[in-house]
């Protein structure tokens, strides 16, 4: 395979790097964030470090990093070990570029939104084919000649557009990671279309672990902050709409059916739909860096 070479790279956080790196395809630019274990973590394991790869990068990167340094240093009292963060995001200093996410993020076929912004371009989803293969292609094969890391223990976390995203890809190929995080996934986004991939779905031989969750005001309640609010009717109804918790609990439950697959939900306490991402990367880092 021909070698990647990034378009820019700079400085991230806490020794992480960031490379901006052209799809081999389509040409669009994403920024990929990577970072490793540090020297006092010792050498890598004779098979390579477990690796969590990350959507929405410039969103997550910082709190993965930091919950992986807070924790895998002390893995007596945490049972989380040293492994490779990586976060695909795009090259802008915001948490996040929405126009290019719900095409990235959003699984084929997609559908064509009412621009965000005034003036804006018409919002597309359904480029979820195309990052996948940027993900597993391009991505994979830059960070293999970055860092050794072992293949066979590999984690996808996404939240939100990024949990459906990331259930629509084990739905394709079950295979292309040991772990999968969905948290708050948007299983009902676009008719709940993710429903006939899981009712044709095939695991083989796949052995995995999916683990889903969902804070806890993205159920049936408003969050107290909401419940005065002039739009609290409104939210109430869209709420009944996407049944966040709901659906991930379905989810679970219909995944831990097959054999080979081992999947579990959770609700964090006290959470909302956005408020939910910290925790949610923690988990994610637990569960991917497991020792035991």
């Amino acid at each position: 395979m021909t070698e990647i070479k990034p378009l820019d790279e700079g400085e991230a956080w806490a020794g992480a790097k960031w490379y901006d790196l052209a799809d081999r395809e389509s040409g669009a630019v994403r920024r990929i964030f990577l970072w490793g274990p540090p020297e006092a973590a010792g050498q890598a394991p004779a098979e390579g470090w477990p690796v969590l790869y990350m959507t929405d990068g410039n969103a997550v990167i910082a709190t993965a990093i930091d919950a992986m340094r807070a924790q895998a240093c002390y893995p007596s009292g945490t049972n989380t070990g040293w492994g490779v963060l990586v976060a695909i995001g795009y090259p802008t200093d915001d948490a996040y570029d929405p126009f290019r996410r719900s095409w990235d993020l959003g699984p084929p076929p997609g559908q064509n939104y009412p621009p965000f912004w005034d003036d804006g371009e018409e919002v597309r989803t359904g480029g979820g084919g195309e990052m996948a293969r940027f993900l597993l292609e391009d991505v994979r094969s830059f960070v293999a000649a970055k860092v050794r890391v072992n293949p066979e223990h590999q984690g996808l976390f996404g939240h939100s557009f990024g949990g459906l995203f990331a259930l629509w890809l084990l739905f394709q190929n079950p295979k292309a990671f040991s772990h999968w995080i969905a948290a708050s996934p948007a299983i009902t986004w676009e008719e709940s279309f993710l429903l006939d991939h899981l009712s044709r779905f095939d695991a083989g031989a796949a052995q995995a672990y999916v683990h889903l969750s969902a804070g806890e005001w993205e159920g049936d309640h408003l969050a107290p902050f909401q419940t005065q609010a002039p739009d609290a009717a409104e939210r109430l109804k869209e709420k009944a709409k996407t049944r966040t918790i709901a659906a991930a609990q379905e989810m679970a439950a219909a995944l831990s059916k097959y054999p080979g697959l081992t999947a579990d939900y959770e609700t964090y306490g006290g959470e909302n739909h956005m408020s939910v991402l910290p925790v949610a990367v923690n988990r994610a880092i637990q569960r991917v860096f497991a020792l035991n």
